[in-house]
């Protein structure tokens, strides 16, 4: 398997402990938008028990210069590399893998249920067929706790004034009065049927924390929808 040895250009904070990393795309990189890769440190500084490895999401859609990942920091040995690490350092990307992608069936919606962070494999897939000028039906519902938790909602906004057939619904779960006006609360199937027409007929992808990707699937099933047309990824250990 190639291994790609990739300079960090820039890093940001974008939501609460949130932070992007921007890498130097590397010759002969080739990803479908949702795909996600193995990041490993070089002679990192620190290390702990949970190693110099990780797999993340890109964020950036294909078509993009450059490299993004992003991800939610913590104390791990990892994340505080990555923090405190200096523009120009060299990390591993090991080749891009997953099946979480768009599916080609363009008159099957996507509904995309997300979780926080989880938004990220699902940015670079609105991203590609926003590009694309793709004619697939988009919905998106992506849950935080508050807008300052939320990364790439400038991005969505974009997608969504510039994509006719995307629909972008943000909802907060912990919002405090006055300081959001949009869907508030869980996800459930109450405020999915206010959404989407027909819940048996999209194609759902589910990614975030492991608990809601359960909840929302077992919420998806209990509505009727058939197994076969749920996809998910788990965000587990940020």
């Amino acid at each position: 398997m190639p291994t790609y040895y990739v300079k960090l250009l820039k890093k940001q904070k974008i939501a609460n402990d949130t932070m992007a990393f921007h890498w130097e795309k590397p010759e002969g990189f080739e990803f479908i938008a949702g795909q996600y890769c193995k990041v490993t440190l070089v002679d990192p500084h620190k290390t702990d028990d949970q190693g110099n490895e990780r797999a993340f999401s890109l964020v950036h859609a294909p078509y993009e210069k450059d490299v993004e990942t992003a991800t939610r920091m913590s104390d791990s040995a990892f994340k505080q590399v990555l923090k405190n690490m200096p523009e120009g350092t060299e990390v591993k990307f090991g080749e891009p893998h997953g099946d979480f992608t768009l599916h080609q069936d363009e008159a099957k919606p996507a509904v995309f249920i997300i979780g926080g962070i989880g938004i990220t494999p699902v940015r670079s897939m609105i991203a590609q067929a926003t590009h694309d000028q793709l004619p697939h039906k988009m919905i998106l519902l992506y849950s935080n706790n508050t807008p300052a938790d939320a990364p790439f909602m400038d991005d969505l906004r974009g997608y969504a004034d510039e994509n006719p057939h995307f629909t972008f619904v943000p909802v907060m779960t912990e919002a405090k009065s006055g300081e959001w006006n949009g869907e508030s609360g869980l996800i459930d199937a109450e405020m999915l049927k206010r959404h989407v027409s027909d819940v048996n007929v999209p194609i759902y992808y589910l990614s975030g924390p492991p608990d809601m990707v359960q909840d929302m699937r077992q919420m998806l099933v209990d509505s009727g929808v058939h197994e076969d047309y749920i996809k998910t990824e788990e965000f587990s250990g940020y």
